[in-house]
C-alpha cells in the first residue's frame, strides 16, 4: 500500500490589467525578472506574454506540494501587482481574444508558432500539469494505459473555462477544445513497453516531423526531461485546494494501480473511444456529467463515481499520506468547481439587469480574489 511516488506540479496563471480586466498582453519590463528574483528557475515564461508558469520541485507528499504553491501563487500575485497587473488562476480568460496577445520571443515558441500558425496563437489558455516520478521506464508507460480510463473524472473535477471570446460556451472546460485542434493531442496511445514508446519517438525524429517528444501534447505522456509521467488533462483550478486535490488523485490512483500489479492484477483497459466519450461529457458537464462505468454498462452520476474512487483508493490515500485531499474531491462535486461559480457569477448579474461585459468584470474579480485565497475561499 504504502508506495511512495514523488509528485510535482506545474501551473499556469494569467496576467490581467486591473483597470480594463482584460489581459495584459505586455506586460512591463521587469516582471518575470522580479518573479525569478524570488521564485529563481520555478518560474518560466509560456507561449503568450500574457501568461507565467511556475513548477514546484520533486515533493514527497501533498502537503510538501501544497507549501510551495502557496508561496509560488502569492510571489507571483505579488511582483504582478507591483507591476500594475494581477494573477488569475482560470484556463480562460472570459472575452479575450488571441488575435490580440502577443507571443513571447524566445526560440521554442518562435518555432512552435511557425509550425503550427494560428493553432499556436490561439494557445490563450491555462492548464496544470502534475509530474509523478515512476523511475522504472517500463512501469511509467504500463500505468499510462491504466490510469488514461480517469482522465475524464480528474477533467471534471478542474474545470475553469466556461467562456471563450466572451461567449458562454455551454461547457464547463472548453480549454480542451484548443488544445485538441494541436496535432499529437488528446487521450494517449497504449503501449506494450518503453522501446515501444521510444520506436514511435525515433520514427518520428527519423522522418524528421516530430524530433522533440515535448511536442506530442497528450493528456498524459511519459516527460521527456524527467522521470516521470506527466498528467496534463486538467484545467488549472482557480482553488489550489482543487488541485491539490487532484495531484493527490492521481497519486492514490498510481500508487493503487502498483499495488494491484504487486498482486498480480491490473485495471481493464478499455477502448478509446469509450473513454474519449467519457472524456467529453467532463468537458461539457464537469462535476454534473453522468459518465459510463463500462464495468457494469450503465451511465452513473459523477458524484456516486467520485465516492467509488475515494473508497477504492482510501487504503493507498492513507499510505502515501493524501487522504484528506482525496475526500476533499467529495466536497469539489457538492459546491461546485470554479466553471460552476463564474457561471453563477455571470447569470446572477444579467439576471440583476448588468450588462454582458459587466457580469464578465465581475468574473474577473472574483478570479483575482479567489488565486489566492487559501484559508477563507469565497463560493458564490
Amino acid at each position: 500500500m504504502g508506495e511512495k511516488i514523488t509528485i510535482g506540479v506545474e501551473e499556469e496563471y494569467l496576467l490581467i490589467d486591473p483597470e480594463t480586466r482584460a489581459l495584459a498582453s505586455r506586460p512591463p519590463k521587469g516582471f518575470m525578472a522580479r518573479c525569478k528574483e524570488v521564485l529563481g528557475n520555478n518560474v518560466t515564461h509560456e507561449f503568450l506574454q500574457s501568461q507565467v508558469e511556475i513548477g514546484t520541485g520533486v515533493c514527497h507528499t501533498v502537503a510538501d506540494a501544497r507549501a510551495e504553491l502557496i508561496t509560488m501563487r502569492r510571489a507571483v500575485a505579488e511582483a504582478a501587482k507591483d507591476h500594475g497587473m494581477r494573477m488569475i488562476a482560470a484556463s480562460t480568460h472570459p472575452w479575450a481574444h488571441w488575435q490580440e496577445q502577443e507571443p513571447v520571443d524566445m526560440e521554442r515558441y518562435r518555432i512552435i508558432g511557425a509550425e503550427h500558425r494560428s493553432l499556436a496563437r490561439r494557445m490563450s489558455i491555462c492548464g496544470m500539469h502534475v509530474h509523478a516520478g515512476i523511475e522504472d521506464k517500463n512501469l511509467r508507460v504500463d500505468l499510462m494505459g491504466q490510469v488514461t480510463y480517469f482522465m475524464p473524472h480528474l477533467l471534471a473535477l478542474s474545470t475553469s473555462s466556461p467562456f471563450w471570446e466572451g461567449h458562454d460556451t455551454g461547457l464547463k472546460a472548453f480549454r480542451p477544445i484548443i488544445i485538441g485542434d494541436l496535432p499529437r493531442s488528446g487521450l494517449p496511445e497504449t503501449f506494450e513497453s518503453w522501446s515501444d514508446w521510444t520506436e514511435l519517438t525515433d520514427d518520428l525524429a527519423a522522418t524528421g516531423m516530430v524530433t522533440d517528444p515535448s511536442k506530442i501534447w497528450w493528456d498524459i505522456r511519459p516527460s521527456s526531461n524527467h522521470p516521470t509521467l506527466e498528467l496534463r488533462v486538467c484545467d488549472i483550478c482557480t482553488y489550489v485546494e482543487d488541485g491539490l486535490t487532484i495531484a493527490a488523485l492521481y497519486q492514490a490512483t498510481l500508487a493503487f494501480l502498483l499495488h494491484l500489479r504487486k498482486n498480480n492484477q491490473r485495471w481493464r483497459q478499455y477502448r478509446r473511444l469509450l473513454v474519449q466519450e467519457n472524456k467529453w461529457r467532463a468537458q461539457r458537464y464537469g462535476v454534473e456529467a453522468e459518465l459510463g462505468d463500462f464495468g457494469i454498462r450503465k451511465k452513473v452520476p459523477f458524484a456516486d463515481l467520485v465516492e467509488e474512487m475515494i473508497e477504492l483508493l482510501g487504503d493507498c490515500a492513507e499510505a502515501v499520506g493524501c487522504r484528506a485531499e482525496v475526500e476533499n474531491a467529495r466536497q469539489i462535486v457538492a459546491r461546485g468547481t470554479s466553471a460552476d461559480h463564474q457561471l453563477k457569477i455571470y447569470n446572477t448579474a444579467l439576471e440583476a439587469g448588468e450588462s454582458d461585459r459587466e457580469a464578465q468584470v465581475k468574473i474577473v474579480d472574483w478570479l483575482v480574489e479567489q488565486s489566492v485565497a487559501v484559508d477563507t475561499p469565497t463560493f458564490p
